[in-house]
């Protein structure tokens, strides 16, 4: 397949900044109508189509700075903080010198605006306190937040009863089941919960002083985060990855689109690739061609889900729905598939020391191994808890062939009740060699060894394991997606220990990943449910939570640059939830906060 870029933002509409002409400088300072400074405010700074904001933290004086601007005279600037009423100035002039702008700012008064303010999660708590049987509190959190947050402005919406039925509905189409008792019960939770008589009192409780919505610590306000536009309002940008040479690549799984940013030398160019539809109708291998139950504003034949650059700079995918692996070279920009042949869903792929792809199927749980080197392809079936999950295993090949003659899906969803399934999920490779992936339903993870494909299954102490990665010390980390916590595992004593997430309140967060800066083995996790990244320093035993700029920022895949910052991708489906309606890669800069860790590292170790 030659080269069929689908856009290329050429340098009269850069977004970022061209090295041409100088770089130019914004800075100032907030304060109230005292002129007391307003510390911890996020000062974002936008302009381009598509967009490129970058956003600073206003610190202790309340004062800002925001560098390497291209002189122009459309800036957007925002002001916003928690409890305060936000400001936006259009048309700010950036020129050669350094400008200056002085905002004041006002407390907002209105609670129901102060708790709209307020991340998903802190709404989302108030529905899981409704719910008093531990295991359906936790099935809600681990089914209702696997693709979009939790008490967002558009899941919090009051509903009528057969709204609610056909919410579940949907739901249950994409293989979240919940127990009969709770399914029943949801309707009722959830309006009482996000009712504004009840909720608007509860999360402004104690409005206006000091320790309600604090600022960040002043390491967090070194921060800076650039967040660039990458596809459209119909796209889902799923996993992310940084390439060794610098660019970013991203898979766009409801468009089966290949997208790469880069930004180097002072630009920002996106360019994008269609992947080849493997002649398989809308839907993929669930889809057929007189029903393909897809969404309306979805052009999925491959769904490409993961992505890893390879030892010889390739980039390889699973495609989730289209049930193969797919490589993009760069180079000639072509792409080649490979099917998986057995099993369904391939889902996480991770490279081990000889180049060897290892990656999960999902739906039918499996892992399979694929050489590109050789050819050689294995899939090895995991265990499944029970005698019902086995036999459902072995004839989802039947059941597929149904679902496109008969709506199979849609009755088991009405049923209610769904069996719940082993899920493999995340993967990675030990400095060993050793493969180990998560179960995520049935909250075990699983060793397999790389020559003889034997297995080994380890019950985790939480539940919820899902995107693992391990450390350079040969320690793995897990995030706990519905226990709200991270945990490291040892794999030679065979031993667990955990750290409850600081997101408040208790549990409401969702750790969708994590991802391990091995440099300093410090511990990157997605605040997926609370428009955050968390920084874990495990020597320290301390956490750092990271606001983001965007609301309903629901992230899934975290990776490093060389320069040690941090990327993700805002994901949360559907896209028109998140605010402004597009889709945004992230980059979080920690500044000299990271130089502090790895100093602090060398520090404790003489």
């Amino acid at each position: 397949m030659g080269r069929r870029p689908l856009v290329l933002i050429g340098f009269a509409i850069l977004s970022a900044w061209p090295l041409s002409a100088k770089a130019g400088e914004l800075a100032g300072r907030v304060r109230d109508p005292d002129g007391r400074p307003v510390v911890g405010a996020m000062l974002t700074v936008q302009r381009g189509d598509p967009r490129h904001a970058r956003t600073v933290f206003s610190d202790a004086d309340g004062g800002f700075r925001v560098t390497d601007l291209t002189p122009a005279k459309d800036y957007s600037v925002r002001f916003r903080r928690v409890g305060w009423k936000p400001q936006i100035r259009e048309d700010q002039t950036v020129g050669a010198e350094p400008a200056r702008l002085e905002l004041r700012a006002e407390r907002e008064l209105d609670p129901a605006v102060v708790a709209a303010q307020l991340p998903a999660n802190r709404w989302y708590a108030l529905a899981l306190e409704r719910v008093t049987n531990p295991d359906h509190r936790e099935a809600l959190v681990r089914q209702c937040t696997y693709c979009h947050q939790q008490g967002s402005w558009a899941t919090r919406k009051q509903r009528e009863r057969e709204e609610w039925d056909k919410v579940l509905l949907l739901m249950g189409r994409m293989g979240a089941f919940l127990p009969n008792e709770l399914r029943e019960d949801l309707p009722e939770i959830l309006n009482a919960a996000y009712d504004p008589a009840h909720a608007v009192p509860a999360l402004t409780a104690g409005m206006g002083g000091e320790d309600f919505a604090p600022p960040p610590p002043p390491e967090v306000r070194r921060a800076v985060v650039d967040e660039w536009e990458l596809g459209h309002r119909a796209s889902m940008q799923h996993d992310i990855v940084v390439h060794p040479d610098g660019r970013v690549y991203s898979v766009d799984m409801s468009q089966d689109q290949l997208h790469r940013l880069d930004v180097r030398d002072g630009q920002a160019v996106r360019e994008s690739w269609q992947l080849p539809d493997a002649g398989l109708p809308l839907g993929g291998m669930f889809g057929s061609s007189r029903d393909a139950k897809t969404p309306s504003n979805s052009n999925a034949h491959v769904g490409p889900h993961s992505v890893q650059v390879a030892p010889d700079g390739s980039l390889w995918m699973t495609l989730a729905i289209g049930n193969r692996l797919a490589r993009f070279d760069p180079e000639t920009e072509e792409f080649r598939l490979v099917e998986t042949e057995e099993g369904w869903y391939p889902h996480t792929l991770r490279f081990d020391g000889r180049g060897r792809i290892w990656y999960t199927l999902a739906a039918s749980n499996h892992v399979g191994m694929y050489d590109p080197a050789t050819g050689e392809h294995e899939r090895i079936r995991l265990p499944a808890r029970t005698f019902s999950q086995a036999v459902v295993l072995r004839m989802l090949p039947v059941f597929l062939w149904l679902s496109k003659h008969v709506d199979v899906r849609g009755k088991a969803a009405g049923a209610g009740e769904g069996m719940s399934m082993p899920v493999p999920y995340g993967i990675d490779v030990a400095p060993d060699g050793a493969v180990w992936l998560s179960q995520l339903n049935e909250h075990r993870i699983a060793r397999v060894d790389p020559d003889s494909f034997e297995i080994e299954i380890v019950e985790t102490p939480f539940t919820g394991p899902r995107r693992l990665r391990f450390d350079s010390q040969g320690k793995l980390w897990i995030p706990g997606f519905s226990a709200g916590l991270v945990s490291r595992f040892d794999p030679e004593t065979r031993s667990f220990e955990s750290w409850d997430l600081p997101s408040e309140p208790k549990g409401s967060d969702v750790p969708y990943a994590l991802h391990v800066d091995r440099r300093t083995d410090t511990v990157w996790i997605c605040g997926t449910n609370s428009d955050s990244l968390i920084r874990f320093e495990p020597e320290r035993e301390r956490f750092r939570v990271y606001p983001l700029p965007t609301r309903v920022t629901f992230t899934r895949e975290i990776d490093f640059d060389a320069q040690g910052r941090v990327w993700t991708s805002n994901s949360n489906v559907p896209t028109w939830q998140i605010e402004g309606g597009f889709p945004r890669v992230l980059r979080l800069d920690p500044g000299v906060a990271a130089d502090a860790i790895h100093t602090a590292r060398r520090e404790d170790s003489r």
